[in-house]
């Protein structure tokens, strides 16, 4: 994994109207508090944590079987075309940290590192006479989202196959080493976890 330089003394929960509890997400609650940061710019640089469900958490993306992730075709598609992100998107100076495609979910640190596209780090864009037009919105963490998920979709449809995502995501910002490491054994441990009497889509055996 790259290294990536954490600022000190930034405070992105400043901006944030509604909270986002980690604890939440740690329980597999995954309710969404807030989609977006109002007036953040998405083109900055920046480390964050995704998670994106599917429809009425169904499990299209597969199951568990002793603990691990057993994948079904779209979960496996799902996981080939995240893992080639940083190919797609090559000008954004993007790397992926711990990543899992789990049953109804999707977990993923990714680090959007400073790329022509985007300004000083953690900067905040004053909206006021240009609007929101932080520019180009196609090379920035909402877009990397929509073209994932618009590429699994249609690759289910290609084949036939029940699937759908949730509209919206959930994303955090990371923001310091140690939080980082914190969330990528979460993301390892997500298995393990899955089955627990606290998940609401447990399958019975």
């Amino acid at each position: 994994m790259d290294s990536f330089m954490f600022v000190k003394g930034f405070n992105i929960f400043e901006i944030i109207k509604d909270e986002i509890f980690m604890d939440d997400l740690f329980q597999n609650r995954f309710k969404i508090r807030s989609a977006r940061l109002q007036n953040w710019n998405y083109n900055s640089a920046a480390v964050y944590f995704i998670t994106i469900c599917t429809k009425e958490r169904m499990p299209f993306l597969g199951h568990i079987e002793n603990e691990k992730v057993i994948l079904t075709e779209v979960g496996k598609f799902a996981a080939d075309e995240w893992q080639r992100t940083p190919e797609i998107r090559y000008d954004m100076n993007i790397s992926l940290g711990e990543y899992i495609v789990m049953p109804d979910h999707f977990h993923s640190i990714i680090f959007i590192k400073e790329n022509e596209f985007n300004s000083e780090f953690g900067s905040i864009k004053q909206n006021k006479d240009n609007g929101n037009k932080f520019s180009p919105q196609r090379k920035n963490l909402p877009s990397i989202i929509r073209g994932f998920k618009s590429a699994v979709t249609s690759f289910s449809k290609t084949k036939g196959i029940e699937f759908g995502w949730q509209s919206r995501y959930w994303e955090h910002m990371i923001r310091t080493e140690e939080e980082l490491q914190t969330i990528s054994q979460y993301i390892i441990n997500n298995p393990s976890n899955y089955g627990g009497k606290n998940n609401p889509l447990r399958q019975n055996d």
